[in-house]
């Protein structure tokens, strides 16, 4: 509702209504919090939490769809303490059968049919955002949502990286693309034109790399539609941090372990490629059982032949056979099976903290999520660069089902997702697991991640990357934070 007024300055109004309001979403008669701002041409708008739909992007594994669960009773527990009707909160993973869901394009359409005309905003979350929902209304209230607008903490790119596809290679700051965990918003009448646009047009990139960037440049449209607008109540400050106080969204960090402790070094078997010299000097005193792999057996390293020539591209072949071996009697009997390149950069104890939050028990499929034309019934894969994690549940499901490689050289991280999705097995993603170096990342994203894994030594010193991001004790993921920080 915009209000006409000569009102300028800094101030705003937020009041109950002691009289009935128009019926909204079936409601009549609710008692309701409304916000009234200034803006600069002496507008004021009203806002309303009732006009937000929240959606949480949550994944089906337990111990993710938990968290998001959590995250929607607080909101709703919010609005109950305000004596108001609770907002529309939707779990992402629940919306549909479609798994591409996650890539958030496809999910437009529905979103504009059933949202398009009795709410204002669609408010994206993470698992790990914490709402202040009174704030956050007071945020919004600051923008016309009869426009279109397109909101969040902007991040930019320091250089251009390969993840964004070199995108303004000549000057890759100028583009700036939302951290999600600081939540994200699109005014109704954008998400309108967007799913119209999403009906009419095929999506041009087969591949979703880093969703972020890829929402932004779809919106971006090239100079058609809006940039992302900086709204500094969006933030990514851990809850408890006093300069988290002018905040609408913080950090709820709840840092693993989930279960008192760390899984065992033992219950995880390690598997890697014939090159080791840089393993050697960086995580593999980190590992009890680790197996490199070769065409040929080399007892000084030593190495493991598994029957299956090295290829040049892919690396299928060799990938379902070290599958194989894990459930073969011919290793240790570990819940866990790590599958890495050989310029892979990980933290084990990283790692086996996280794990300690899945459970072995599951069809778990773990690391960096990538999706192939998830627009056209695609399928989601966990890219093999920055680590796959496998539960003995999900190895030994996948490979009772037949699925095999359809040439050695295949790629092997797609093949996966490929079985896998048909299986009903769903690709599980964490952000601390990375394809690339940490100069492909944002800075800004980094400072609140405690990352487990980097990709790639081009044009790096591995192990001072190592020793500055993933060895214990030496990596601080901000400058003037002293408490652990981690983002699942």
């Amino acid at each position: 509702m915009e209000i006409s007024g000569s009102h300028r300055g800094c101030f705003f109004f937020f009041f109950f209504s002691p009289f009935p309001l128009p019926p909204h979403h079936g409601d009549e008669g609710h008692r309701s919090v409304l916000f009234l701002f200034p803006h600069p041409a002496g507008l004021l708008y009203r806002a309303d939490v009732r006009e937000v739909v929240f959606i949480i992007r949550s994944q089906s594994n337990s111990f993710h769809a938990g968290r998001a669960e959590k995250r929607r009773e607080d909101l709703i527990q919010q609005a109950h303490a305000r004596s108001e009707k609770p907002p529309v909160v939707l779990l992402l993973h629940t919306l549909s059968d479609n798994e591409g869901d996650w890539s958030i394009l496809p999910l437009l359409p529905y979103l504009s049919r059933t949202f398009g005309k009795n709410s204002s905003w669609i408010v994206f979350l993470e698992e790990e955002t914490g709402v202040k929902t009174a704030r956050l209304v007071e945020a919004l209230a600051k923008f016309d949502e009869k426009k279109e607008w397109f909101l969040g903490k902007p991040l930019h790119d320091d250089e251009s990286t390969i993840i964004h596809h070199y995108a303004f290679a000549e000057n890759p700051s100028v583009f700036q693309y939302p951290d999600f965990s600081a939540a994200w918003a699109l005014s109704i009448p954008l998400v309108v034109r967007l799913a119209n646009k999403v009906r009419e047009e095929p999506l041009k990139s087969d591949f979703t790399i880093d969703l972020k960037h890829e929402v932004a440049l779809y919106i971006w449209d090239n100079g058609k539609g809006p940039h992302l607008t900086a709204v500094p109540e969006l933030c990514t400050e851990p809850e408890d941090s006093p300069r988290a106080e002018p905040c609408a969204t913080t950090l709820h960090l709840e840092p693993p372990p989930c279960t008192g402790s760390a899984v065992n070094v033992k219950s995880i078997l390690l598997a890697c490629c014939s090159k080791f010299p840089v393993i050697k000097k960086t995580w593999e005193s980190d590992a009890v059982y680790l197996e490199y792999y070769s065409d040929h057996a080399d007892g000084s390293i030593p190495t493991v032949d598994l029957g299956v020539a090295n290829t040049e591209r892919g690396h299928c072949g060799k990938t379902f056979a070290i599958l194989k071996r894990f459930i073969s009697g011919d290793v240790p009997d570990t819940e866990w099976l790590l599958v890495v390149d050989d310029d892979t950069l990980i933290s084990l104890p990283r790692l086996r903290s996280l794990l300690s939050c899945y459970r072995p028990s599951e069809a778990v499929y773990l690391g960096e999520r990538y999706g192939y034309g998830l627009s056209q019934g695609g399928y989601s894969y966990v890219t093999g660069g920055g680590g796959m994690v496998f539960s003995r549940e999900a190895v030994a499901r996948l490979l009772q089902s037949g699925c095999k490689c359809y040439s050695d050289d295949a790629p092997d991280d797609m093949v996966l997702g490929m079985c896998l999705n048909a299986l009903g097995i769903p690709a599980t993603h964490s952000p601390l697991f990375h394809q690339a170096r940490p100069e492909d990342y944002s800075a800004d994203l980094l400072a609140h991640q405690v990352p487990i894994s980097f990709h790639k030594h081009w044009n790096i010193d591995p192990v001072v990357v190592f020793n500055k991001w993933l060895r214990d004790g030496l990596h601080k993921s901000s400058a003037d934070n002293k408490s652990t920080k981690m983002e699942l």
